[in-house]
């Protein structure tokens, strides 16, 4: 398969984290991208699919942490999901179609697929594309999942894709020989690495290479300044936004 590069644009702009939230403007929510694009910024944000196949900006697997309810999101139609306060604020969950209806194409949305052991991610990353199709405006996909960004050089050419990255105990790549696998089987178009794992000499040889790499979670002033040292963008929230 011939190499291909990131795009330009991937490295110009600083991302939110799951949408400028904070204080009554909770993750991954319409209010959280309106912040982002009000403070010109790009936005970074979740996706789970609900039982019906939909993609949904949503980050955990159950309901609790976010809107107090009971169960697996996965086991929720979008009709259901989109009912459900986020805690403490009038904000429901949307679909990723919803997300990018109101973005439209004003910054780039970074879409990071979660998955996990025995999770059927490749039907995701099918439902992901499918709206990606009609969508003109500045995107990626990522994962932890090498399997994401390997389905989508295959089957969605157009769409950059990228493999997130940690190295502590909650993480799949703490050894070497992890990372390298994983990059191997998911031939990203960039890496989002974990700030914590910063500076790594692997990542200078990847960079110097031509590799983008973006880091996250940008949380913190020393951290900022990690990361400007060594990535080429941000996903940031908090202390961290400039």
């Amino acid at each position: 398969m011939a190499e291909r590069r990131a795009p330009d644009w991937l490295t110009r702009w600083e991302y939110a984290h799951r949408g400028l939230h904070g204080e009554g403007v909770p993750e991954n929510s319409r209010a959280a991208a309106a912040a982002a694009i009000a403070a010109g910024m790009g936005i970074e944000c979740d996706v789970q699919r609900s039982r019906d196949d939909h993609p949904m900006v949503f980050h955990d697997w159950d309901l609790a942490r976010l809107t107090g309810g009971e169960g697996e999101t996965g086991q929720r139609i979008a009709e259901e999901l989109e009912t459900l306060r986020l805690l403490g604020t009038d904000q429901l969950p949307m679909r990723l179609v919803t997300l990018l209806e109101f973005v439209a194409g004003r910054v780039p949305v970074l879409i990071e697929i979660k998955s996990r052991p025995g999770y059927d991610v490749e039907r995701t990353c099918q439902c992901v594309s499918l709206l990606l199709k009609d969508y003109s405006g500045d995107h990626a996909v990522m994962s932890f999942d090498p399997r994401v960004p390997r389905w989508f050089r295959r089957q969605s050419l157009e769409t950059p894709c990228g493999l997130v990255m940690r190295e502590d105990e909650f993480g799949h790549t703490q050894s070497a020989w992890q990372r390298r696998l994983a990059r191997w089987i998911a031939r990203p178009d960039f890496l989002a690495y974990h700030i914590a794992a910063l500076p790594s000499r692997w990542v200078v040889r990847l960079r110097a290479k031509g590799m983008p790499v973006l880091t996250w979670t940008v949380n913190s002033p020393e951290t900022r300044r990690l990361a400007l040292a060594n990535a080429d963008a941000l996903i940031v929230e908090g202390a961290g936004v400039a």
